[in-house]
């Protein structure tokens, strides 16, 4: 199967990490979670790298740190 380039906007499936994973010493999320890429950066080498936010139905416990819709 051939992974499709990353682009803005688009939906994937992530083992997203949130916070309170991270600072409980986890290295990967506990379960793919649906994820949208926003942000795609190429470097000086011609690597990506990419961000994603995860997409969640539980509101986020503050708006300055959400991209709400």
């Amino acid at each position: 199967m051939t992974l499709a380039e990353p682009e803005c906007g688009l939906v994937i499936s992530y083992s997203y990490l949130w916070r309170h994973e991270y600072k409980a010493g986890k290295v990967e999320g506990a379960k793919n979670r649906p994820s949208a890429i926003i942000l795609v950066v190429k470097t000086e080498d011609n690597s990506q790298k990419v961000t994603v936010a995860p997409i969640t139905h539980t509101p986020p416990y503050s708006s300055d740190i959400a991209i709400l819709h």
